[in-house]
């Protein structure tokens, strides 16, 4: 049973009231006047029960417990160094609905050297009663420790230990502490040109001396020097000094940490480091200065083949002129071009056009501008005349990693395959596969080996292994070899897999193991300690440890991980304010102060490093006006950069449903609330949901979400197990005031996987806005869509116009669409690929969700369809690759060109039936092949408009190329190659 919130009485308190345990000692008065020297301090545990953390412990609440998952179990608090310990409180909630208990506890201890805990006192029975001694236990100790240990054996009430808050009271022991003052910089005004030197004084204020250390200086967060620190005695002083080279013009906060890899034990460990009040100031050196703005490509999306030239735009951030005939050149490739800069004033751009062309490749491609690239002039600055950003050529997004089938590799197992109407939601693994088949691994030895195509080193591997008895998964391992050879165990979940019930309303689903079952894939992810070259042989294999009842092999991507990125100047690190990588403990708070500090104009960036970093809250800004139970306020004007979505990674281990205190359950406990003018790139987002609203309303929450507003850009950002990946847009009645609908925001290299829901939602009047160049596998709804919706100011004016879905690469959304609109104007789906839709489009455009009305022109373009369409709703629906859907409201002005429709599960292109009327839709250059079990074009029997088909070719319908059903009133003009229409 889980007890109701109480906020409860201080130790103090307690300790005033004499309420302290029956058979214990007094407290003396020495124990009375001691410090909690746990206030504060990392508390860690030998396992947890559901959403009770160990943090809960020491939060300074006794409204929250920590519970142990079983006895025995331990609870440590780590205080930093070594103290003279009188006595442990041990407390739970008072509030009497907690029944009286007994728990069996030992206290032990380690000291700051020692390596093994020892006794501090022996086991006993500590009874915690709510009437006699307020749910407190004072424990008297009496022993020298830097970790105080708690042992539970038993508990009379529960089957774990549980601990509302533990205080441990003493005295330091003497200890060094090291300090930083008196921080200052020569030159005192210093020029970009201008070596500096920063200074210090690093003082022991402890009761014992100190052993040598070093002296960290920083400029902006970014660390630029260090110097040595010899032995201090107990009140010493010594001066430091550190050469920080030239910097460029701006504002740096300058920081010193003494002791920055904590050798030295100290008293007090959070006092190391020094911040001056003011920045040093750099100021601009005289002279010119060039740097690259910009590079326009023409045409900006060319198709493979074609000729692009370039445009690059130069300017002189300097305080004199440059004179004309600098080289200024632009590398794509192999291909190197060269353009004549003309002359440039202090500070003017000049757009150079650079001759020649480049002929366009298939995939991507990365530009590269450098400004007086023969070095001709005397810059005040060298190192900032380069510019680089890619170019995607062809459908699809350029994605960094290979991917390989299962069933193409070779295999020693089953191979599955889906039947011939790919029918889903009846626990079919093949219909649920990448090209719709995988491999099956049941016995010892069985294995599936890829030969890889580029250099690797790292591995993603989309699987399915069985869930536990009892629903929440489990976890397993596989075995990877490299050209014969053992490289490591890659571990296994099916926790985020499936969702029970033969429903098709995803809220309907159940974690609950029963009947039906769909969402059987997931994905597991490891960078490898190499590089392992092409050709290598990467095989999966099941050994005897390996025992999972099965394990399905559906595909890997192999992909060359950069190392991760250097702190960029003038961003501050999250550590700076208290977050500490791969300790397993919530960082959300140090996260929020940073982008507080950031939003706030403190800082200019924040710096996420290459780690693993726990956040269970939504990183918002702090509602003043505290507007009813959830915050809803976004951050603005705030840069949050990380050192690559492989190495700086946000995580989340409690499911947003059981997270207390959250902005809302349906956005989850992780991520970022967005909104206005925030850019975010190269990290990682990984949730921890296992459902879309079933089993209580349980939702996944959402990644990224907000108003969004202008100026937002988020880029490399990879987000598994979310409900939504983002959704930009909220409703107008949601504080009126600070109503602000996205327009112009970007999302690129985006890497979305696994959700319940959408991947990426334009809702609420988002306008002008641009997916580009990003990856979805495996979403629950659309994996992207404008949603023009009426919870907007103006509904004449904030609708969802002029979006972009551009070069995205879609795989297996296993419910709804690839790409669907919902109303609007001048959207555009463009140079897509979309794959292996289990029961919806790949794309549609359709008025139910009561959407505004379509206007204007909405453009389907240059798109590859394979293995997309299916049967939903009781499998009564059919739909087709391309659906258009005018529920009562109708979709003018649509145009499909340029486009391959492949191996759809039902029809090519499908006009359905729903009241409004779809006039004048042009169909150019399109080929439609293998509509399994459809037509290549169906008008259905409800359709009203008319469509004009020209250069379009039909083949390998099953029924009929062009299929007017009776009673329709939709005309179809022109004829495909080689089809008629049949009616």
């Amino acid at each position: 049973m889980r007890w109701k919130r109480l906020t409860g009485r201080t130790v103090a308190g307690l300790l005033t009231a004499g309420l302290i345990s029956a058979g214990l000692l007094p407290v003396t008065a020495s124990a009375a006047e001691a410090t909690d020297l746990a206030r504060g301090k990392t508390v860690t545990a030998s396992g947890s029960h559901g959403g009770y953390p160990a943090s809960n412990a020491n939060d300074g609440k006794v409204d929250s417990y920590w519970e142990s998952n079983g006895h025995p179990a331990d609870l440590t608090v780590k205080l930093g160094a070594d103290a003279d310990l009188d006595s442990v409180v041990v407390k739970l909630n008072p509030d009497p609905i907690w029944a009286t208990r007994t728990q069996d506890i030992q206290v032990l201890g380690r000291t700051q050297d020692g390596t093994a805990f020892t006794s501090l006192r022996a086991r006993a029975g500590y009874v915690f009663n709510p009437g006699s001694n307020q749910n407190t236990v004072t424990i008297p100790v009496d022993g020298r420790a830097a970790d105080l240990q708690l042992k539970f054996f038993s508990n009379t009430e529960a089957p774990g230990a549980q601990v509302a808050e533990i205080q441990v009271f003493g005295t330091a022991a003497p200890n060094p502490d090291l300090t930083v003052s008196a921080l200052s910089w020569s030159p005192s005004s210093p020029s970009e040109t201008d070596d500096i030197t920063v200074a210090g004084t690093v003082r022991n204020a402890g009761s014992a001396a100190s052993p040598s250390t070093t002296v960290n200086v920083s400029l902006g967060g970014v660390v630029v020097g260090s110097a040595p620190v010899g032995p201090l005695a107990a009140g010493a002083s010594a001066p430091v000094s550190v050469e920080v080279g030239k910097r460029p013009q701006g504002s740096y906060t300058v920081s010193a940490l003494v002791d920055p890899t904590d050798t030295v034990v100290e008293s007090d460990d959070a006092n190391n480091s020094r911040t001056t009040a003011s920045p040093l100031v750099v100021g601009q050196s005289p002279g010119p200065d060039l740097e690259v703005r910009s590079i326009t490509s023409s045409p900006a999306n060319p198709a493979v083949g074609a000729a692009v030239t370039f445009t690059v735009a130069v300017h002189n951030r300097g305080t004199s002129a440059v004179s004309a005939g600098t080289v200024t050149r632009l590398t794509v490739g192999s291909t190197t071009l060269n353009g004549t800069t003309p002359a440039i004033a202090a500070g003017a751009t000049a757009n150079v056009t650079v001759g020649g062309s480049w002929t366009a490749a298939s995939g991507g491609a990365t530009l590269t501008a450098t400004a007086d690239a023969t070095n001709l002039v005397a810059e005040t600055s060298e190192t900032n005349n380069t510019f680089a950003r890619s170019i995607v050529v062809g459908r699809g997004a350029a994605v960094p990693y290979t991917e390989l089938e299962a069933e193409k590799a070779d295999y020693e197992g089953t191979l599955l395959q889906s039947d011939a109407e790919r029918t889903f939601g009846h626990t079919n693994f093949a219909t649920e596969s990448s090209g719709r088949e995988s491999v099956r691994l049941n016995s010892t030895g069985e294995y599936v080996e890829f030969t890889s195509t580029a250099p690797a080193n790292s591995i993603v591997v989309r699987n399915s292994i069985p869930d536990a008895p009892g629903g929440g998964g489990r976890e397993a391992t596989i075995s990877l070899y490299a050209d014969g050879q053992f490289v490591r165990k890659l571990d296994l979940s099916s926790k985020h897999s499936w969702l029970y019930g033969n429903t098709d309303s995803p809220e309907g689903l159940t974690n609950t193991p029963g009947g039906d079952a769909r969402r059987l894939f997931d994905e597991s992810h490891a960078l490898l300690t190499e590089t392992y070259p092409v050709g290598t042989k990467f095989r999966l294999q099941r050994n005897a440890s390996d025992n999972a009842a099965f394990h399905i092999i559906d595909l890997i991507d192999l992909e060359q991980v950069a190392a991760p990125s250097s702190q960029p100047s003038g961003c501050v690190s999250i550590t700076t304010y208290g977050a500490v990588a791969n300790d397993g403990l919530d960082d959300t708070a140090a996260i929020q102060r940073a982008v507080t500090a950031n939003q706030n104009g403190e800082i200019d960036c924040v710096w996420i490093p290459a780690g693993q970093w726990r956040q269970e809250q939504k990183i918002l800004t702090d509602d003043p006006l505290d507007r009813g139970q959830w915050n809803q306020v976004g951050i603005r004007d705030v840069t949050i950069r990380g050192a690559g979505m492989w190495h700086s990674q946000l995580y989340t281990l409690t499911p947003p449903h059981e997270a207390g205190g959250i902005n809302h359950p349906h956005e989850g406990n992780f991520g970022f609330d967005i909104d206005e003018n925030t850019q975010i790139s190269d990290i990682a987002i990984l949730g921890s949901g296992t459902i879309r609203g079933g089993d209580g309303n349980h939702e996944g929450g959402v990644a990224l979400n907000g108003r969004f507003g202008k100026d937002t850009k988020i880029s490399n950002v990879w987000i598994e197990h979310a409900n939504v990946g983002v959704w930009a847009g909220r409703d107008f009645d949601n504080i009126q005031e600070l109503w602000n609908p996205g327009d112009g925001i970007e999302f690129t290299g985006m890497r979305i996987r696994n959700t319940y829901a959408d991947g990426i939602n334009f809702a609420n009047g988002t306008r002008n806005s641009t997916v580009y160049n990003s990856s979805f596998r495996n979403t629950g709804d659309d994996a992207l869509a404008v949603w023009s919706s009426k919870y907007v100011k103006d509904q004449s004016v904030d609708i969802g116009h002029d979006n972009s879905f551009r070069n995205n690469t879609i795989q297996l959304p296993w419910r709804a669409n690839g790409i669907a609109i919902y109303g609007g104007y001048g959207n555009k789906i463009e140079n897509n690929l979309i794959s292996d839709t289990m029961n919806y489009p790949a794309i549609m455009l359709a008025t139910d969700h009561d959407p505004l009305p379509f206007s204007g022109q909405t453009l389907i373009a240059n798109n590859g369809l394979y293995r997309t369409g299916g049967a939903f709703w009781n499998e009564d629906q059919e739909f087709g690759a391309i659906t258009l859907f005018p529920q009562n409201l109708p979709i003018p002005g649509v145009t499909i060109r340029d486009t391959d429709i492949v191996d759809s599960t039902y029809d090519g292109i499908q006009f359905k039936t729903g009241g409004g009327l779809m006039p004048d839709v042009k169909i150019q250059n399109v080929r439609i092949d293998q509509s399994n079990n459809g037509s290549g074009i169906l008008a259905m029997g409800g359709a009203r408009g008319n469509a004009t088909l020209t250069d379009v070719t039909i083949t390998d319908s099953r029924d009929g190329h062009v299929l007017i059903e009776p009673g329709s009133q939709f005309t179809i003009s022109g004829t495909p190659n080689g089809a008629r229409a049949k009616r």
